[in-house]
């Protein structure tokens, strides 16, 4: 033992058994901070690793420490090349100069154990050390709460995982590896663990000391799902733009980029020349053919960069993923069992069959795997591959134990081995290569985002508002995220027949007697803009023609003059609704055309960014005046040159509150114009240096807290959801979509609601959903001394004052991973729900459900959490309503019922097919929930929501059906949370909102028409979405399909601009509207349908 790590390197240079590589430095230094308590009790693992770093070429710098002292060795006594150039008069004597620093305890950076308490609060002291330091900082811990063989079954389970992950995170750890683990009371390592965590560190280590200008880089864009134009797109990113600036940025760094004139080449170009490479003819003809038929035009379009292309023949795939013939108990530590060494080719071939089958993808025909894309000097851009299951997604219905394609294997096998690249870039939200099957949490040897990405360091662009979906990026991809900002936000105004509407209302009501004429104008412009749902005349009548009020002597009065049956006073009141409606889609907000990574907003953007943000708190003059200010500006002065000296509602009065309010925006500003780190993130990245984190959320909801951009995004700590402030929200919704399907039901309760339980919403509300279920159950959270929550209690029938509501939780698979404790709390709740003596059936529905399942002798009918298999993402709906491999709507609902059976819970409930309890419960569900965090993300824009909150009611429905019960209809509320306003809305509802606001809204369309072939991929997956819900909820409104098609096809000038942007996307528009009419989802008419055949 040596008195300071200066002391222990004197030895070690003179005597360890890595002198000479320690003393001139060819070998990295890595300080390695390990429990003292581990040592005093001589555990055997300590050693080992030791050993193990020095087998692969590191010099291991281990310090003991008791956990709560981390943070202040790290900023005392270790430094970096990096701090050392900067300042080291902080450092304590006896200091150590490192490469990397590896924690072998988890936990928060401050205060270990002990500062879990607060570890939210301690984050901006560890992010400024680590920042000093600036090298990686990687978690690599055994695990000490749960045994190997279960991490082996199940995955990093509980509180195991959020020391490991979570609370390591919130500092801005990377790489998280466990090496090793408990059997029964001793730790044990696993050395080839260690092995990848070693070589993960010698490729972070070898990106700072390798020139730039011999750094390969491969840049990895996307092409999911097949055939619609979604080749080189990413969400809320306009992929070709940023991928230039990158490139950009890249040559001014001394990477070396080619030849190619940056200034000249258009990013379309480029993405252009990726999607020919997509050529089968080319492929049959290998890796020659690639280059000759398509070289040429390469050079000649982009004026630089080649086509690279590889063949990966099967035995070399072969070669590739064996693992060394020797390996045996020593490598693999005490796992269940013994891998074979050739263990993961077989498994490809027992699903694909022979490795170089010809029916495989991308087989050339010599049987090679053919692995192509473009080069530009050491960067490589291709496109990831498909995982091989696309065309056939019943096959993910049935096989749990999934690999991907071998091309897919071949390609990123190719990338470590072939092109040899010292890091990759995913390029945007998001790939496929981290939801590949294997460990849920904490990789193992055979997981193939493991095996895939090797040692490559991963560099992961993300949206900074999915903190959700980055963590698996994360955690099972071994991503350091780098988030960029959103687009900047608009407001959806109004257009067309409502912007006719708008004024015919506002002559009629200047004057609603002199103006009556204008009455049938009114009635038929609501009738065209099909607003008779959203607005009707009344609950007895909700829709009327201009006939209806056309006088008659009906009425029977005698005096024969002839009235309308409808009062002036009701159609009085009928128009202030529609004028109320009208200002809710007006002002409703959307986001506006992509993000361009690295770009600061204009004054355009800025002002659109700023007025979403603070709504009516501030005028327009003073967001102009924030927007147009100078560095140094002063709230004092913005408000001077607006004119404005208090805002309504904005402060006491006095100005104060609302120079508070500039001040905020003048930060907000200061922030925003921070964009330009995203892609100084990325370099620095490469360069292996720290990425400081940060929460993940948006500005609308979450505040400035989530920028600037260009962190690395975290999430939240699962043990305090949902927060206080999370659940007094989720208990106000829970309350009004009670009394809102009382005042639709006749006053019935619902017997049971169908939550859903997503990661993303969970992580950016803290909670909202879980707290809807809390308060339909009638429960309340019980909190520990620390703050954390302990116990989900019932509340007392007496206080409650209403039956218990039975919920049906419908996990994500990110929610069911990430928060495994809240997980066992509500099931917990549900088991302790339904054991409640003395409470009356008819005020308990959790208790009669499961006694009604008791008595049909099914188990475990206190399941109420479901998701998909362990280790398995996604419905698989919108993969069959993308490959139009569906008849019925109900088939969606069976899809969605059989990939979500799967129960979780307490002790050994870790993902057990229960069918009969998720059929039995579906059977009363009498309502759906979902929770919407976001403007960006709505119902209308990705796939996911109708293929699970959609599928979800179809399959309730046709289990109430198939159960005899009447009627059959299921409810659907959906609670936008990212908003002032969260009144829950019937989901027919907000989809007509979201279309009047965004799909059929000219401005919207003219936003992402701008962005060229992202733009219209965008437009494109949104009819693909409109399909979608129409088979899953019957919503068929003929206007929607009829305005989408006149804006986007009969338009000739729109169909020509989504047409040369972006060819497939524009043909997908027409097939998904041909598709609905033939469906009779949509009722066109002959004439049309043949036309968009033509």
């Amino acid at each position: 033992v040596f008195a300071s790590p200066a002391d222990y390197l004197d030895w070690y240079n003179a005597s360890g058994p890595l002198a000479a590589e320690s003393r001139s430095g060819v070998a990295p230094k890595v300080g390695i901070l390990l429990y003292r308590k581990h040592v005093l009790t001589e555990q055997q693992y300590i050693p080992q690793l030791i050993r193990c770093f020095e087998q692969d070429g590191l010099v291991p710098v281990p310090i003991f420490i008791n956990g709560v002292e981390a943070h202040t060795v790290v900023r005392d006594l270790l430094t970096t090349k990096s701090e050392s150039e900067a300042d080291r008069r902080r450092l304590k004597r006896g200091f150590a100069e490192v490469d990397a620093i590896v924690s072998t305890i988890g936990f928060p950076l401050v205060g270990g154990p002990a500062g879990s308490v607060e570890a939210g609060r301690q984050s901006d002291v560890s992010r400024e050390i680590l920042e000093a330091k600036n090298v990686p900082y990687v978690v690599a811990a055994p695990l000490l709460i749960q045994d190997l063989e279960s991490w082996d079954r199940s995955g990093m389970t509980g509180l195991q995982s959020i020391v490991l992950y979570a609370l390591p995170e919130l500092d801005g750890a990377i790489d998280t590896v466990p090496i090793g683990g408990l059997v029964n009371d001793d730790i044990y390592l696993i050395p080839e663990r260690v092995k990848r965590l070693t070589a993960r560190l010698h490729q972070w280590v070898s990106l700072r000391r390798k020139k730039n200008s011999e750094s390969k880089v491969a840049v990895l864009l996307y092409g999911f799902p097949p055939g619609v134009g979604a080749t080189g797109t990413a969400a809320l990113l306009n992929v070709p733009h940023s991928l230039v600036a990158l490139l950009k940025e890249l040559r001014a760094e001394g990477y070396d980029v080619g030849s190619i004139d940056l200034d000249a080449v258009d990013g379309d170009a480029i993405l252009k020349m990726v999607r020919a490479l997509d050529n089968p003819r080319a492929i049959a003809g290998g890796r020659a053919a690639m280059e000759g038929l398509l070289g040429e035009t390469v050079a000649e379009t982009l004026g630089g960069g080649r086509v690279s292309a590889a063949e990966v023949s099967p035995a070399e795939l072969r070669e590739w993923l064996t693992f060394p013939t020797g390996w045996g108990p020593t490598e693999w530590g005490p796992i269940p069992f013994l891998p074979d060494a050739q263990i993961l080719s077989r498994k490809l071939e027992s699903q694909w069959g022979d490795l170089g089958n010809p029916s495989h993808l991308s087989v050339s025909s010599e049987g090679m795997y053919v692995v192509s894309g473009l080069q530009f000097g050491n960067v490589w851009i291709g496109v990831q591959p498909l995982l091989g299951v696309e065309g056939d997604p019943m096959r993910l219905l049935f096989e749990r134990d999934l690999t991907p394609h071998p091309q897919y294997a071949a390609f990123y096998s190719w990338l470590q081995k072939g092109f040899e690249a010292d890091a990759v870039v995913h390029f945007g939200t998001h790939g496929t290569v981290e939801w590949l099957p294997g460990s849920p949490v904490g990789n193992t040897g055979l997981s193939w985002s493991d095996v895939l990405l090797g040692n490559l360091p991963n560099v992961y662009l993300y949206t900074a508002n999915n903190p959700s979906e980055s963590i698996i990026a994360k955690r099972r991809g071994y991503g350091t995220i780098v988030s960029h900002n959103v687009p900047p936000y608009g407001r959806s105004g109004l257009y067309k027949q409502l912007a006719i509407l708008k004024d015919l209302i506002a002559d009629f009501r200047e004057d609603p007697g002199a103006n009556a004429v204008l009455r049938e104008t009114i009635v038929d412009t609501v009738a065209a803009a099909g607003l008779f749902k959203d607005c009707p005349f009344s609950p007895e009548r909700p829709k009327i023609t201009a006939e209806d009020l056309q006088p008659s002597n009906s009425n029977g009065n005698g005096n024969g003059r002839e009235t309308s049956d409808i009062s002036e006073q009701d159609f009085a009141d009928f128009v202030d609704r529609l004028f109320t409606y009208l200002q809710v889609v007006e002002n409703r907000l959307f986001s506006e055309g992509l993000h361009v990574i690295g770009r600061a907003p204009d004054e355009g953007s800025m002002r659109k960014y700023l007025s979403a943000y603070f709504g009516d708190r501030l005028p327009d003059s003073v967001v102009s005046a924030v927007v147009e200010s100078g560095e140094g500006a002063t709230p004092e002065q913005i408000l001077q040159a607006s004119g404005v000296s208090s805002v309504s509602g904005g402060g006491d009065g006095d100005g104060g509150g609302v120079e508070g309010e500039v001040a905020t925006a003048l930060s907000i500003k200061g922030l925003l114009r921070q964009n330009t780190e995203e892609i100084r993130s990325v370099v620095r990245a490469l360069n292996g240096e720290y990425i400081p984190s940060v929460a993940g959320g948006d500005l609308l909801r979450d505040g400035p807290g989530v920028l600037p951009t260009g962190r690395n995004i975290h999430a939240l700590d699962p043990y305090r959801m949902p927060s206080e402030a999370a659940f007094r929200r989720g208990a106000s919704a829970a309350e009004q979509i009670i009394a809102q399907h009382r005042e639709q039901n006749e006053g019935a309760f619902p017997e049971t609601c169908a939550v859903a339980l997503w990661g993303l919403d969970s992580i950016k509300t803290k909670g909202d959903a879980v707290a809807i279920v809390l308060h339909l159950v009638g429960a309340r959270t019980e909190r520990d001394s620390t703050g954390r929550i302990a116990r989900f209690e019932l509340i007392p029938l007496e206080d409650l004052g209403r039956p218990r509501i039975d919920v049906v939780c419908n996990m994500s698979g990110i929610f069911r991973d990430t928060f495994q404790n809240v997980v066992g709390l509500l099931d917990d709740l549900f088991l302790r729900a339904a054991e409640a003596e003395g409470e009356p059936l008819e005020m308990n529905f959790i208790r009669k459900h499961t006694e009604e399942m008791r008595g049909k002798g099914i188990e475990r009918g206190t399941s109420r959490l479901f998701s998909n298999p362990s280790g398995d993402y996604g419905s698989m709906v919108n993969e069959r309503v993308g490959a139009s491999n569906w008849e019925e709507g109900r088939e969606l609902g069976d899809t969605w019922a059989s990939r979500n059976a799967f129960s979780y819970g307490k002790g050994g409930e870790k993902g057990q097919a229960r069918p009969e309890v998720l059929q039995s419960l579906l059977e009363t569900t009498d309502r759906v929930v979902q929770e919407i965090d976001s403007v960006e993300y709505g119902l209308t824009d990705i796939q996911e929501y109708y293929a699970n909150t959609g599928a979800l009611r179809k399959a309730a429905e046709t289990a109430k059906r198939s159960a005899g019960k009447v009627g059959g209809k299921v409810g659907c509320s959906i609670v936008e949370a990212f908003g002032e306003d969260a009144t829950p809305r019937e989901l027919e509802d907000v989809l007509r909102l979201e279309y009047r606001s965004k799909l059929l809204n000219p401005k919207w369309a003219e936003a992402m028409v701008a962005q060229g072939s992202g733009g219209a991929y965008e437009i494109s997956i949104r009819m693909t979405s409109l399909l979608g819900w129409g088979a899953t909820t019957d919503f068929k409104e003929d206007w929607v399909y009829d305005q989408a098609v006149e804006s986007y096809v009969e338009d000739e000038a729109m169909a020509a601009r989504l047409r040369k942007a972006n060819p497939q996307a524009f043909a997908n528009v027409l097939k998904r509207a041909i598709e609905a009419a033939r469906r009779g989802i949509w009722d066109a008419s002959d004439e049309k349908l043949d036309k968009l055949v033509e």
